[in-house]
């Protein structure tokens, strides 16, 4: 899913090419998706940029809480306490390339069915604390851009093809 652009935005494009439908058929059948910055965002219930509220995705069995503002532009590590995600395998102490304006900083997972297990998620912290990275089964999100993570990137995405097959 877009790694770039403007909530709003990136959700009026995924629209207009019936996307919603083929990613949430994709995750109910168990078949990989992987979001990146924007893509790990458009996932929640909605996004909240300049004051404007657009509907999200709002997938999975979550209660999953807007966007906030919060400038970042690093190379960050993701502390081992908070990295719980099997895409970090083997790469516990690499760091990885953030740059956006806005990400998730609140969590509330509300598990409506007992059968339903929480999805892994991996916090970092830039200024405050916010969602890096987001597993449940075959989705796979990150706010990160593992395409210009270098070696630390590239090691993620093998982890992730690992899992596909």
């Amino acid at each position: 899913m877009p790694g770039v652009g403007a909530f709003a935005a990136v959700m009026q494009g995924l629209k207009e090419v019936d996307a919603l439908r083929m990613i949430g058929r994709r995750v109910a059948g168990g078949r990989p998706v992987m979001g990146i910055c924007v893509g790990l965002q458009v996932l929640f219930d909605e996004g909240v940029e300049h004051g404007v509220r657009t509907p999200g995705m709002g997938s999975g069995p979550a209660s999953w809480n807007a966007s906030t503002p919060r400038w970042c532009r690093t190379w960050a590590g993701i502390p081992s306490s908070r990295r719980k995600a099997p895409a970090f395998a083997g790469i516990e102490d690499e760091r990885f390339y953030f740059v956006h304006s806005y990400g998730v900083q609140k969590w509330d997972f509300d598990v409506t069915q007992p059968a339903m297990r929480a999805p892994q998620v991996t916090w970092a912290e830039h200024g405050s604390r916010f969602v890096a990275a987001v597993e449940n089964g075959a989705l796979t999100a990150t706010q990160f851009h593992p395409e210009k993570s270098g070696d630390a990137g590239a090691a993620l995405l093998e982890n992730w093809l690992k899992t596909l097959g």
